[in-house]
């Protein structure tokens, strides 16, 4: 399995060798399909809340006499089938995060990398100089990839913080430190960027 080896100008200079233990791995959708799932699910806030009918204003008297008025039978204002009452079996603040085996997230990153490769859609800039914050150094990367108006996550250093912010505005382009990278994060883009060839070995280590 290879990859186009791109300079930071657009232009071809070879082909890189993708590690079939990352990138030639055959994909597991149903795992894919749990681990992305967990992995949005852990994502929720969980802060939804309706006020049941103990918690709403009004109520602790009856509206009127139970019988004689003509009306139907009514205990309390805040009866859930009132207007402003509370709200029966409504949402309660909650934790959906679920724990992910290390194993399982390893093999479903490894599936969705060797998704991507498999459609060549992983691209490998050589080196990328950016010596200051610069959003156009970034902006004509992308556009000499021939990347413009597709979903974009590109791969970069923990320290890489001067990339980082030269690209973090620019439209469909997602930047993320490699130990960062999930499954979700490669299924959820069109092409995956790595912007050093360097960064290849450590996804091995990031996967193993």
């Amino acid at each position: 399995m290879k990859a186009k080896l791109y300079q930071q100008d657009g232009t071809v200079k070879g082909e890189v060798e993708l590690p079939e233990a990352v990138f030639g791995v055959e994909v597991n959708e149903p795992l894919l399909h749990q681990v992305i799932v967990q992995l949005q699910a852990n994502q929720r806030q969980g802060t939804s809340k309706t006020k049941s009918r103990a918690e709403v204003s009004g109520g602790g008297r009856k509206p009127w006499k139970q019988k004689g008025t003509g009306r139907a039978r009514a205990g309390s204002n805040a009866s859930p089938i009132w207007v402003r009452g509370g709200k029966a079996h409504g949402p309660l603040p909650r934790d959906y995060y679920t724990t992910i085996p290390q194993k399982l997230r390893k093999l479903a990153l490894a599936s969705a990398l060797s998704s991507r490769a498999q459609s060549e859609n992983v691209l490998v800039v050589d080196s990328i100089k950016c010596d200051q914050p610069k959003t156009k150094i970034i902006a004509s990367l992308v556009s000499a990839l021939e990347l413009n108006g597709k979903r974009n996550l590109l791969v970069v250093e923990k320290e890489s913080s001067n990339i980082y912010l030269s690209g973090r505005n620019i439209r469909d382009l997602e930047i993320k430190p490699i130990s960062e990278v999930n499954a979700y994060d490669v299924i959820a883009h069109e092409n995956i960027i790595f912007s050093d060839e360097k960064l290849i070995e450590k996804v091995q280590e990031v996967v193993k």
